[in-house]
């Protein structure tokens, strides 16, 4: 047995822990769990804590449990919420299940036959079936409203300074989380549950339940909330979310999050979302330091996030990406990018359609960049231009008599234009 809370402690990924954990963990195996919001069908990588919780548990020896909450998504947690969610119905919660599934295989052992393989379940498949009245009878009368209400993250809900109240939905979420503990204490001997800091009241109120009703002992340990140097929120762009899907977020995109943090967030990063050793992180770190403008931290974790979530090959095209844009690349990267790369590494370039056709006897380089196109004012400057070998086209400079044809297109449909070092262009072959 490896010692969990020792590993977590020095990532920085403990927030509060519930006194005796770390014997209790160092005796056997356990099991403990973390609630995932189902509420979309992939993750995004603010669930990333909880998910690299699970991951140290497995490798530390026990048994991770994620739970997928469809009997709770379909209330609202008030955790640090100022309005309710919304409420998804059973298929959309099934379809975003299966999803999350996929994901968090890429960080958990479900298939393993070892005891220590994970375990994916959903409240709803307990809950569901739980009548109004054998919820009150055999549950909430164990917990007094006192206790409740002394929970902040109900206190801020009723708070003077809340535009909204709570309503009595909402009020009930901490109950069904903590019988969440109790069903899994009983059913998987799941005696931990961890999740972020706004958590440890509902948590507290599953080891409640189990020493009412269980009869026995449940721990809990929450994460720090995690936040950005420059105040901004962490996982956020002007996109939106960073998601772990590559449909939703691009692995490109994806990167290149993890490669614009600050050397703050680098080194708190890399201790939190990779599984390099304290050693390594050290060196890294002391690296970083010496020469911060080659930003040795950024990059590893760049890269090893990426390899975890979307593997090497997509990561591989990232980095393709990144140097065909930042730095120096040949055509033949140039020409084996993918489409969505290729579109997130050129965002907002100015872009040109042209039809196929004209590729059969070779579109000329005036046409491209001018007479087909208006990326440069007129022929006349086109050809200023590539007198001075100051066009390239797929990364290649070309003279003014090169020809366009099929053979230069990328993923089948663009061809990427490039005028001296920082002004590119993209033709789209339609």
């Amino acid at each position: 047995m490896k010692n969990f809370v020792a590993e977590l402690t020095w990532r920085g990924m403990i927030h509060d822990v519930m006194p005796e954990t770390e014997a209790h963990l160092m005796e056997s195996m356990r099991a403990a769990y973390v609630g995932i919001d189902p509420t979309a069908d992939s993750l995004h990588i603010g669930h990333l804590v909880g998910v690299m919780m699970l991951k140290h548990f497995q490798l530390c020896g026990h048994k991770p449990v994620a739970l997928v909450g469809g009997a709770t998504g379909m209330i609202g947690d008030p955790s640090g919420k100022s309005a309710e969610r919304n409420l998804l119905d059973e298929p959309t919660l099934r379809h975003n299940q299966e999803a999350i599934k996929g994901q968090l295989a890429r960080f958990l052992d479900f298939h393993s036959d070892q005891p220590n393989a994970a375990v994916l379940v959903n409240n709803y498949d307990w809950m569901h079936s739980f009548t109004f009245l054998d919820f009150i009878r055999d549950v909430g009368k164990h917990i007094t409203v006192n206790y409740m209400m002394a929970k902040d993250s109900v206190k801020k809900r009723l708070s003077a300074d809340a535009k909204e109240g709570m309503s009595f939905t909402e009020f009930t979420y901490q109950l069904v989380q903590g019988y969440d503990f109790l069903h899994l204490y009983r059913t998987h001997h799941c005696t931990l549950q961890m999740g972020g800091s706004d958590q440890w009241g509902n948590i507290t109120t599953g080891t409640e339940l189990i020493r009412r009703i269980g009869g026995g002992k449940g721990y809990a340990m929450t994460c720090p909330l995690i936040t950005k140097a420059d105040g901004t929120k962490f996982g956020k762009t002007e996109g939106g979310n960073i998601w772990l899907d590559a449909q939703r977020t691009s692995p490109y995109a994806f990167y290149q999050y993890w490669l614009n943090t600050s050397d703050e967030d680098a080194a708190k990063y890399i201790k939190i979302f990779t599984l390099l050793d304290q050693p390594t992180i050290e060196t890294l770190i002391q690296t970083h330091s010496n020469a911060p403008h080659e930003r040795a931290l950024q990059t590893k974790l760049a890269q090893e996030v990426t390899i975890l979530v979307h593997g090497q090959q997509a990561l591989d095209r990232a980095q393709q990406a990144s140097a065909i844009l930042f730095g120096q690349a040949t055509a033949d990267m140039v020409r084996s990018l993918d489409e969505r790369s290729l579109l997130d590494a050129f965002e907002g370039v100015p872009q040109a359609e042209v039809s196929r056709d004209a590729l059969v006897a070779g579109l000329g380089m005036v046409d491209a960049l001018a007479g087909q196109t208006g990326f440069l004012p007129s022929n006349g400057a086109a050809r200023r231009e590539l007198q001075q070998n100051a066009i390239s086209v797929n990364k290649e400079k070309v003279a003014e008599d090169r020809l366009i044809t099929s053979e230069d297109l990328i993923a089948d449909r663009y061809v990427l234009l490039q005028k001296g070092k920082k002004n590119y262009y993209l033709l789209v072959v339609v």
